[in-house]
Formats: C-alpha cells, structure tokens, sequence
C-alpha cells in the first residue's frame, strides 16, 4: 500500500507520515529531506542554485538515501544540517529544476518498490505515485505554519521574527504552486484534512482510519 501526504511547508506532513508510518509499520519517506540534501549539497560547494546545468551536474553524481529519520548524502547523515534556515531558503530554488525532479521522482520510486510505504512532500499523490492508495492533502493557515516554524527553529537554537518567517511562507506558497514542475496543488482524488486546530495524534487518528477504511475496501475487492 502506498500513503502520499502532501501539502505546503510547514502543515505538519513530516510529523504525520512519520507518526503514521510507525502506527502502521510502514517505511517513511521524507521527500522534502531529498531535496534539502540537493540544496544542502549545492551550498557546501558553492553552487549557484540558478545555474541548471551545474545543479544537473551537481545531482547526477550525489547518492542521497532516507532511511527514517535518517537522511544519508553521499554516505553522512545531515539530518540536522540540512533543517537550517540557510538550505530553507534555497529549497524551492533547487525544486524547480526539472533534471533535479527527475532524478529524485526516480530515486522514491525506488524507494517505494515492494513496500508497505508512508510518503510525503508536494507532488507525490499528483506526479510520483498517481495511483496511490490513499492520498492525503494537509493544508493550515500561513500563520499557524509560521509559528510551527518559529518553534522548531528556536529548538535548534535558532531565533527568527514571526513577521519574517510568515513573509518567507507566503513566498514559498507562491512559488510551490507556480513551478513549472510539479507544483504544489490537490489531486482530484486526495482527502483534505485542515491541521490548523487538530493535534498531530487527531490528525494521524483521522488518516489511520482512512487506511483502515481503504484495506478493508481492498479486501473486499479481492474477494
């Protein structure tokens, strides 16, 4: 069975696929990480973002692998390193690069063979696994994705206006859903579920049972 949650920044999509994916013993895949590595990896060489045939380049050659809460580039984990504000910021930018698309679209289809798996990001129930199971859409207003933000950045030490972070949200929603490649939208066939008031077990409560609902719909079928 494939799960695809999928959202904008900040609506809580890691925290539920990964709580999901442990209730149901599913693999997690944190999309979202593979492109921060991208980002990640462009930063420490000195890689303008805006230069697609060095990021193609750049791509073609990285070995990014997510195991769990494990993020793996070329071999080292910068589960940490690639969450700070500096790679947020060029994240987008580097989404927004077909050959990078295509490449990392290869890399979690491969992931997904032969299992059990929970994915997120912004275009897995519209462009990686159109035929997903069940697909999930979180949305939450910009300022409750913000304070989320704030708070997740001053666990990590590091201190930023709320002001500042709700102006970069509102431009990273823009440019989610006007890239040219797998924008940011609903597939016609996802359930939208609002995080603005629910907890993260509320919410993954919600899904679980939608799982339920769809093996047992499943089930039935096969019989």
């Amino acid at each position: 069975m494939i799960i695809t949650i999928d959202g904008p920044a900040g609506a809580g999509k890691s925290s539920v696929a990964r709580r999901l994916a442990q209730r149901l013993g599913f693999y997690f895949l944190d999309t979202g990480a593979m492109y921060r590595a991208v980002a990640l990896a462009a930063l420490r060489r000195g890689i303008d973002v805006s230069q697609p045939d060095r990021l193609a380049a750049l791509v073609d050659k990285l070995d990014i692998r997510v195991d769990g809460d494990r993020v793996l580039l070329d071999g080292e984990d910068v589960g940490q390193a690639i969450r700070t504000s500096e790679v947020t910021a060029l994240v987008s930018a580097v989404a927004d690069h077909p050959r990078v698309r295509q490449r990392l679209v290869q890399l979690q289809r491969q992931a997904a063979e032969g299992r059990n798996i929970v994915t997120e990001g912004r275009d897995q129930g519209t462009v990686v696994f159109p035929d997903a199971d069940l697909k999930i859409f979180l949305t939450a207003s910009p300022e409750v994705r913000a304070r989320r933000r704030q708070a997740e950045l001053l666990a990590r030490g590091e201190s930023i206006e709320l002001d500042e972070l709700l102006q970069q949200i509102k431009e990273r929603d823009r440019r989610d859903q006007n890239r040219q490649v797998g924008p940011l939208r609903k597939a016609d066939d996802a359930v939208e579920i609002n995080t603005d008031s629910l907890s993260l077990d509320e919410v993954v409560d919600r899904i679980e049972a939608l799982v339920h609902e769809k093996e047992r719909s499943i089930g039935h079928l096969d019989t």
